[in-house]
């Protein structure tokens, strides 16, 4: 579901920042009604809010771990008790993703709790309330939402989606070693959907704890589950640039151009172009990136850092 700078939402500092700006990805699911439905004292609910239900929800994050991240929502729990219940409280809690889409909270709110009275201990509402609460953002509600996440875990320990999002939570609030831990269980969740963002948000944790070898791990984790992973792209050049390894880098640089191929180059693209450039002793390359970043992107911070460098080519990036 949840992220700004850091992205775990939370969409995750060197001499290049191994920022968490870049977009997440989103977990879409399809929800159909139990026939239990078709009782008289649910049609109603049931008739009123099935397209809602075939569009599937997600709650939009902002950019960045601590403000980036990466929520992701669903509605479908692990196991399939009391499913009269279950399905009333999965219609509510879709419905109230919807309204968290579209920043209608005080609506979300009502929705969460018909999903509470419908059935008390179904883990996804209580999920959707800590992300909800979180979205809010003041300091009470943050507080709130801890307890929520910790509810739909104490509930269901196989929802993964969970994981991820109380993930999120946590390094919001700086919680990096904590929301490590909890990255783990969703990224090594096999058959999770969710699986490669929760990874990315490893990585990006692990980068926030200064623990540069553990975050390589979990990009290189991404990319074998997703060789498309921009995210993982583009912080392991970073590192790999670190450890001076040009020739690697310079093969996953040539791959994230292609990935973002036709979306234009961001200027933290551009500053990594340059650094492999002037690595390899490439001055006209060199020379055409950094005009194109100081043309295109004057008051970013990678510009800011060109221009630093430039003044005194000799000392290292910043």
């Amino acid at each position: 579901m949840m992220i700004s700078k850091y992205s775990c939402q939370l969409k995750t500092q060197r001499k290049i920042p191994l920022s968490m700006n870049e977009s997440a990805t989103v977990i879409t699911y399809q929800e159909t009604l139990h026939t239990a439905l078709s009782r008289p004292k649910c049609l109603l609910v049931a008739s009123a809010i099935m397209a809602l239900l075939l569009t599937g929800c997600q709650s939009t994050p902002t950019d960045g771990l601590s403000g980036s991240t990466r929520y992701q929502t669903s509605t479908q729990p692990s196991d399939n008790r009391n499913l009269d219940k279950q399905e009333i409280a999965r219609v509510r809690t879709s419905l109230a993703a919807q309204y968290i889409r579209k920043n209608e909270l005080d609506t979300a709110q009502r929705q969460l709790e018909k999903a509470f009275a419908a059935d008390s201990r179904y883990a996804p509402a209580y999920d959707m309330m800590g992300v909800l609460l979180q979205q809010e953002g003041s300091r009470l509600n943050l507080e709130k939402a801890d307890q929520y996440f910790k509810k739909a875990i104490a509930l269901d320990k196989d929802f993964d989606q969970v994981r991820n999002n109380y993930g999120v939570y946590l390094s919001q609030m700086k919680r990096y070693t904590e929301a490590a831990e909890q990255f783990e269980i969703a990224g090594a969740a096999l058959g999770y959907e969710g699986r490669i963002g929760a990874l990315e948000n490893l990585g990006r944790t692990y980068l926030q704890l200064n623990n540069n070898p553990a975050a390589a791990k979990a990009f290189l984790r991404a990319l074998d589950g997703n060789r498309n992973s921009l995210i993982a792209h583009i912080e392991l050049v970073d590192l790999l640039l670190e450890q001076q390894r040009v020739q690697q880098a310079q093969r996953l640089y040539d791959e994230t151009l292609l990935l973002v191929q036709g979306q234009g180059i961001s200027p933290r693209l551009l500053l990594q172009g340059i650094k492999l450039a002037a690595a390899q002793n490439d001055r006209t390359t060199r020379q055409q990136l950094a005009q194109q970043l100081l043309s295109a992107y004057p008051l970013s911070d990678e510009a800011k850092q060109l221009k630093t460098w430039l003044n005194n080519p000799e000392a290292p990036w910043k």
